[in-house]
């Protein structure tokens, strides 16, 4: 009877592990696929990826994309340490729900309401939107990955640096702020991954004229799903998963939180 259980249990996990992992093997494959359909394989080429390379739009979607990813980061980890910090010394019970709230509501209403904000504001919708959007977004994920850091730190090194005589910024400064150091840089590359990678909110809060990857891809496979937009797909794909991989080797307990 175990056995059984045992084999029906590995038969769910690799029906799982096929139906999410598949789709993406199969676009990172037709990517070198030598034909403008992806209907069958033709042949091996790089061809899709020197055509990617040269395309201005996809060029500049693709800065546009980094710039706000790097702004969204910087400003996420700051505001999102003080958050974390905020939620760990105060017992407040309003705090965490304040700070995770825009990562508990589903992203159209949380595009949607941001949109309604900047109308409101009579704000040109654009690149600047977008960055103010996705920083209110990536602040609550970068409080959740710093208040875990601080939970695993020895309150008594931080004791012990005062009773030595230091003040509370320097105990800050040369105790808690070494310790909490990679659970801040995971926060921030997980802030730039989520920014970078972002569709729905950025649609949104984007207007005409402003483009990133996500919505470049999106206007591409309106037409037809080519070999081009698996070469960004799989390009996007493969510099997410490093970041992942990154900030999951900087603080595993951190991202495993919550």
């Amino acid at each position: 009877m175990h056995s059984k259980q045992s084999k029906w249990l590995w038969a769910a996990a690799l029906f799982a592990y096929a139906f999410l992992y598949l789709p993406l093997i199969i676009v990172v494959v037709y990517s070198f696929n030598d034909s403008k359909l992806n209907a069958e394989w033709v042949g091996f080429t790089f061809k899709w990826y020197e055509i990617l390379f040269h395309d201005a739009q996809m060029l500049t979607a693709a800065r546009n994309s980094l710039l706000i990813g790097l702004i969204t980061s910087i400003c996420a980890t700051v505001f999102g340490t003080l958050a974390g910090l905020a939620m760990y010394k105060y017992k407040l019970r309003l705090l965490p729900l304040l700070v995770l709230t825009p990562i508990a509501i589903p992203e159209i209403l949380m595009g949607v309401s941001l949109l309604i904000f900047f109308v409101m504001l009579n704000m040109t919708l654009g690149l600047v939107s977008v960055t103010l959007a996705h920083i209110a977004f990536c602040i609550g994920f970068v409080a959740i990955v710093v208040r875990s850091r601080l939970q695993g730190m020895d309150e008594s090194l931080v004791e012990a640096a005062r009773d030595l005589g230091a003040t509370p910024v320097q105990a800050f400064r040369l105790v808690t702020m070494p310790l909490i150091m990679p659970g801040i840089i995971a926060g921030a590359l997980m802030a730039f991954t989520l920014s970078i990678d972002d569709f729905v909110i950025t649609f949104f809060t984007a207007g005409a004229g402003a483009s990133t990857l996500p919505l470049q891809i999106y206007s591409m496979i309106r037409i037809a799903v080519t070999p081009e937009v698996n070469a960004i797909s799989t390009l996007l794909m493969l510099l997410t998963l490093c970041l992942i991989l990154l900030a999951s080797k900087l603080a595993p307990s951190a991202l495993r939180a919550e």
